[in-house]
């Protein structure tokens, strides 16, 4: 991913003040507009070579590089990092110089969401980030089509602010266009919104929340979840298997609608990745795990956790799977294929040495989700879609191999 990004961008620094630092942030005197609204710059697509693609995992995103130049030299100077309907913006710096005091600011139009960034970068003061190993770092995802840099400077004329990309998200259509469909939703689609199940269903709606949302490098989008008691963290392999990729990945926890049938989803909290602790041997179609840490853990603990049953289930278990398809905010499968009909249960608990199957419905996005039994413990790690043999590898074959690294309670 990082070589990726290297190779395919086309800079287009927009330089803020006398330093070489570039955000397009226009100022009233080069336009001729209102200075309160800024006009958003052009871009274009990246070259194909730079945008996300990886095996397995579901494309929600693509990059764009800016290929204008404007600079600014007021207090309060600002940009709209805006790409119509897109579904969030997450923007690149090339590079960042300011003042003591100085900061900028990455947020939502409506100041919902924002994050925070100086010349330091200190995540215990500032706001989180990713990198993906070269010049600069990426601010947090902002939820929605735009995001709006600001500097925060009393002395602007001596800040540097530079912008050259950023990735905007697909919505649900230009998902579905752009990535190859396998039938794992079985018959009907039976999930719901996890809040439709608060009532209902107390303990999987908790245990749910557990489970993130997983933005790989920009573009790509699998699940992902806190394991044990300290700050570990359970995707699939498939979805990331480098150091490099999971620095420039981030979690998003609470990423699901505040109605039920809503779609109304708040952004969340957004946690970057930090180490990456162990991967599994073999191709996707085995154990298929990654074990990784994440920044600013102490932001995600209020969420809870999940344990890893250490011995094998058995086929008729019944069984229910929280995430992210389809980059949708999160859902619960409860049930096969009509609410209060029949409940999900494992079809086969030995499908092969390493998986079970199941007909619990999932999409891609899923990719990483927890597969959890009747007493909350997971049993497997969903990984392969193929109705009716939708598959998850085994919980405590995992266990067996990472069981000194986590605290499983």
């Amino acid at each position: 991913m990082r070589d990726m990004l290297r190779r395919g961008a086309r800079y287009a620094a927009v330089v803020l003040g006398v330093w070489a630092l570039g955000v397009s942030l226009l100022p009233a005197s080069a336009s001729g507009a209102d200075p309160t609204r800024p006009v958003a710059p052009a871009s274009v697509r990246a070259p194909e070579a730079a945008q996300f693609s990886a095996e397995g995992v579901t494309t929600v995103g693509e990059l764009r590089t800016l290929d204008t130049t404007r600079t600014a030299d007021r207090p309060s100077a600002r940009q709209l990092i805006r790409h119509p309907g897109a579904t969030y913006v997450k923007v690149h710096f090339s590079a960042l110089r300011l003042h003591e005091g100085d900061y900028v600011t990455v947020s939502s139009p409506d100041g919902r969401e924002s994050y925070r960034y100086d010349g330091s970068l200190d995540r215990t003061t500032g706001s989180d980030y990713t990198t993906d190993g070269g010049p600069g770092f990426w601010a947090m995802s902002v939820t929605g089509d735009t995001a709006v840099v600001t500097l925060h400077s009393a002395r602007p004329a001596r800040a540097v602010v530079d912008v050259d990309r950023f990735w905007r998200g697909y919505d649900q259509a230009e998902i579905a266009r752009h990535n190859f469909s396998t039938t794992s939703v079985c018959s009907t689609d039976a999930r719901r919104d996890v809040v439709c199940y608060q009532g209902t269903h107390p303990t999987e709606y908790a245990r749910g929340r557990a489970v993130a949302r997983l933005l790989i490098g920009g573009g790509g989008l699998c699940t992902t979840w806190r394991v044990g008691n300290t700050n570990r963290m359970l995707t699939n392999k498939h979805c990331f298997s480098t150091q490099s990729v999971v620095s420039a990945s981030e979690a998003q926890f609470n990423y699901q609608c505040a109605t039920c049938g809503g779609n109304n989803p708040g952004p969340g909290t957004k946690v970057s990745g930090a180490t990456l602790y162990r991967v599994s041997s073999g191709g996707s179609g085995e154990l298929d795990y990654a074990l990784y840490s994440v920044n600013n853990f102490a932001a995600i603990q209020g969420f809870g956790t999940l344990y890893l049953r250490t011995t094998a289930t058995s086929t008729g278990t019944r069984m229910y799977v929280p995430g992210h398809g389809d980059g949708s905010p999160k859902r619960l499968s409860i049930y096969e294929d009509t609410q209060n009909g029949g409940v999900c249960t494992v079809r086969n608990a030995n499908y092969n040495t390493w998986n079970i199957s199941y007909s619990c419905d999932t999409s891609g996005g899923n990719s990483g989700s927890p597969v959890l039994d009747a007493n909350h413990r997971v049993i497997a790690l969903h990984h392969l879609g193929g109705c009716p043999s939708n598959q998850g590898a085994k919980a405590h074959l995992i266990y067996n191999e990472i069981a000194g690294l986590i605290d499983n309670g």
